[in-house]
């Protein structure tokens, strides 16, 4: 079976990783090898990267920031997502590539051009593409109550200004838009195992679709 890779991307509270791991449940049900992971993170090199962007205290400047982000990612895609798209598991990933366009291009660079240039430059050197990513949409007073709800410590982007999560949900939907052949915009305001369903109907779609032998 060929391997599927799958990312959740939208803002904080929009409930990427409860849906990630409805659908590794989904999957595995299914007979499918399915790896669940995360970034920053997913490998013990960007783990320690995480750490240091997320909660690190560190003010780096944003060129600095965007190229931590792809050191991490580039570790994790070599070691972790690569190896597993090989062997033709699934690899579901809560945020890639589109969340530092959302984050450091639109949120805090702005949408400068030579900062979208650079995510773009260093994300043709990742040279991996999700083959469906799942935007999930979610307005701001909603999120705001699921993340008290959670509870625990803010990140260092969940704690930033009004203003710059409205610039993150602009980049999303710009990126969905721009990408509406690979992107699906989810409306995450529903109830989690409504969302889960359709989510669930999408993949089991595009796995047919891709399988040895589909019309």
């Amino acid at each position: 079976m060929a391997g599927l890779f799958i990312t959740f991307e939208g803002g904080e509270g929009a409930g990427k990783s409860t849906q990630a791991q409805r659908l590794e449940a989904h999957l595995r049900a299914a007979g499918r090898e399915v790896v669940r992971t995360r970034e920053p993170g997913g490998t013990p090199g960007a783990e320690a990267l995480r750490q240091l962007l997320l909660f690190g205290g560190h003010d780096l400047s944003l060129r600095a920031e965007i190229l931590a982000h792809f050191a991490a990612r580039c570790d994790h895609v070599d070691q972790l997502i690569r190896p597993a798209l090989a062997r033709g598991a699934v690899v579901i990933c809560d945020r890639f590539i589109d969340s530092t366009l959302a984050y450091q291009g639109y949120g805090l660079g702005r949408a400068d051009p030579g900062i979208l240039h650079l995510i773009a430059v260093l994300g043709a050197q990742v040279g991996l593409a999700p083959d469906l990513t799942l935007v999930l949409m979610l307005e701001r007073a909603g999120a705001l109550a699921r993340l008290r709800a959670r509870g625990g410590p803010a990140d260092r982007y969940e704690a930033a200004d009004e203003a710059f999560h409205a610039r993150v949900a602009d980049g999303f939907d710009t990126i969905a838009r721009a990408e509406a052949g690979r992107c699906v915009t989810i409306a995450a305001d529903r109830p989690v195992d409504v969302v889960a369903g359709d989510i669930a109907r999408l993949v089991d779609a595009r796995l047919e679709t891709d399988a040895p032998g589909a019309a």
